[in-house]
């Protein structure tokens, strides 16, 4: 079985304030099919944020309430995970992790025993930043970067992460009709990875940027990440499944 780690960022997960429901299923059929490929598939998911803020619309610029926000919308981010993947004869499970987690050897190691666990036992674990419970010193600030250490430190050979970003471009393509994908990268310069950060959604907390230094980060430990849409699993279905790289952009040092 390849071990793959599949991150789905808040603004493919919401849209108009809401979970996007077709999206997430999508994402969940996607998975069920990797599964029958020999694929064992970890999930980083966003979206608690806005699930809860469904429910309670809270001002989400003060932390205090972006915790409770997201206290509120995991379990029933969950709750959605565990209907869709049902309709694959699927169980999922939830994993909340803090950054500090990767900090120590032994709470590495006592993560990876639980994750290995739920694989064996062909369930998905759904992971999530703690945002409860995590302090400004010891948070990821957004699941880019949490993703690129679960990939690491769970031992899968390639993290994808799932955007509203479909590729890695020479210049913004939003700005320049001209902007070339770039479809493999096998190093990333020193002003890309120190770029100010760009999220395009209010729910997000991230950007390319923080893409960018995840995938640094695992070029630099002998691993790879593919980049693309989160809107149209085309691209991503067609590398994985059919070893085409149509679209998107591998990372690869």
């Amino acid at each position: 079985m390849k071990r793959i780690v599949i991150k789905v960022g808040s603004h493919v997960l919401t849209e108009n304030g809401a979970i996007a429901k077709p999206r997430m299923l999508a994402l969940v059929q996607l998975i069920a099919e990797l599964k029958t490929h020999h694929y064992d598939v970890i999930l980083v998911s966003s979206g608690a944020v806005s699930a809860g803020y469904t429910q309670l619309p809270l001002d989400r610029s003060q932390v205090a309430n972006k915790q409770a926000l997201a206290a509120i919308g995991q379990p029933l981010l969950l709750k959605m995970y565990q209907e869709k993947f049902a309709r694959f004869n699927l169980l999922c499970s939830q994993v909340l992790l803090s950054a500090d987690v990767f900090g120590e050897p032994e709470h590495i190691a006592h993560a990876k025993n639980a994750i290995d666990t739920l694989l064996k036992n062909n369930v998905v674990p759904i992971i999530n930043e703690n945002d409860t419970v995590s302090i400004e010193e010891l948070v990821f600030g957004d699941n880019d970067r949490l993703s690129a250490h679960v990939a690491h430190y769970f031992d899968a050979s390639l993290l994808v992460i799932l955007s509203d970003i479909d590729a890695f471009y020479d210049k913004d393509p939003n700005k320049y009709d001209d902007a070339k994908r770039r479809v493999v990268v096998n190093r990333l310069a020193e002003d890309e990875l120190n770029a100010e950060h760009t999220p395009n959604n209010e729910f997000a907390t991230g950007g390319i940027v923080t893409k960018l230094q995840s995938a640094d980060f695992l070029m630099k430990q002998g691993r790879e990440m593919f980049l693309a849409s989160g809107f149209d699993l085309g691209d991503v279905k067609a590398f994985l499944v059919d070893g085409e790289h149509k679209g998107g952009t591998l990372f690869k040092a």
